[in-house]
């Protein structure tokens, strides 16, 4: 198994080489459009060639395509020598009503994953609401004890939150290997990423990247944004400028790519193979286009899903998704957008759409990019109702 040229990060606290390119278990390649129905032949065929690339990083949670990704990931790599990858997974605080559920939890995810230890364990999105039961039955000091029996062999946690919440969760437990944050070149200075990487550099903490596309939003931009990274370099991927982004950072250790299509992992791949860390007139290519997209007013959803399920049925990311289109996407047709906008919209079922949203805020506690998911909900119904 040849790993090629990829890009590898050694920190002393990890103690072994990981691949700079993480593959992120979240957004699989599914059947019929139904999140918990994986595509197992695409993606079992995805994860051998980010194998045979030298892709050594692999992350999955309890929650993720419907708390099927864990046993997709047992499946699909446990056909491999454990020494050729490293598994992380994440222990759901929200679902933890007991210091029994989470050792029930924990053994479950183990036996999905066929493994007898886990590279890498987090707790998962230590946001403030999250916190309370994290604290309460001592979810770290359960997870600590599973790290000195050999279960996990590094500790960390992931964090949707603000800077404030980050620094109190490892002022609170002293002892964390590795902290998982959202970077990408929107966020880096509106959502506190810049403060929180350094934060985290200071204290010798390697930092793992989630969400350096944007959920995919990076991929496609605005034409007017997306026309100025085109200039710069007619054969990069757009994505590639946000992977080699987050990349650059030195206190990085992997940025994970929740890849979904055969040519979206070998477009990563060719991106960290042999990388090239940004040059000052790419910055400024960026800063161009960053200030182009920010302009076009789309909605900041990331499309992880933690807001569902929905009380009233509403397919919120979904919305979100067809709305941003037709605001970013089709932005230069306006006489066609309504139209396209209007037949996609309807392609939901009624009780998928926004103007069943009864304000009820559920989705707003758990949103990790603190959308103001309500607001958008009235103005994109009433947008439809005039489409």
């Amino acid at each position: 198994m040849s790993d090629g040229n990829m890009e590898k990060r050694f920190f002393a606290s990890v103690g072994r080489k990981i691949s700079l390119l993480g593959f992120g278990l979240m957004r699989l390649p599914i059947l019929n459009g139904v999140t918990a129905d994986i595509d197992y032949p695409t993606a079992e065929r995805m994860v051998g060639r980010a194998l045979d690339a030298g892709i050594n990083y692999f992350d999955t949670a309890w929650i993720y395509h419907e708390n099927k990704s864990e046993v997709f990931a047992g499946e699909a790599l446990s056909k491999y020598p454990r020494d050729k990858y490293c598994l992380a997974t994440k222990m759901p605080p929200w679902v933890v009503d007991s210091a029994a559920r989470a050792e029930d939890i924990f053994n479950q995810q183990m036996k999905k994953c066929h493994v007898d230890y886990f590279d890498f364990y987090l707790m998962h999105n230590l946001c403030t609401d999250n916190y309370e039961p994290a604290v309460k039955y001592r979810i770290y000091e359960f997870l600590h004890k599973k790290k000195e029996e050999g279960a996990i062999r590094r500790l960390g946690f992931s964090i949707h939150d603000t800077t404030e919440q980050m620094t109190r969760v490892l002022n609170d437990y002293d002892e964390w290997d590795f902290v998982q944050i959202q970077i990408n070149y929107i966020d880096w200075d509106t959502l506190g990423s810049k403060r929180q990487y350094e934060i985290l550099t200071e204290r010798g903490i390697p930092v793992v990247v989630m969400e350096p596309v944007r959920g995919g939003a990076l991929a496609s931009l605005t034409p007017e944004a997306a026309s100025v990274l085109k200039r710069a370099n007619p054969e990069a991927s757009l994505a590639s400028w946000a992977i080699r982004y987050a990349a650059d950072l030195p206190g990085v250790l992997t940025v994970l790519s929740g890849m979904t299509s055969p040519d979206q992992l070998e477009d990563n791949i060719d991106t960290m193979t042999g990388f090239k860390p940004l040059s000052d007139e790419e910055r400024n290519v960026l800063k161009e286009a960053i200030a182009i997209y920010r302009a076009s007013g789309a909605i900041p959803c990331t499309g992880c899903r933690y807001c569902m399920d929905c009380p009233s049925g509403v397919d919120i990311p979904r919305v979100f998704e067809i709305f941003n289109h037709y605001r970013v996407s089709l932005a230069s047709i306006p006489g066609l957008a309504r139209i396209v906008f209007g037949n996609t919209y309807r392609s939901l079922t009624s009780s998928e759409q926004a103007h069943n949203c009864t304000a009820c805020e559920v989705c707003v506690e758990h949103c990790p990019q603190g959308i103001d998911i309500p607001k958008y909900m009235n103005e994109i119904a009433d947008f439809a109702a005039s489409s």
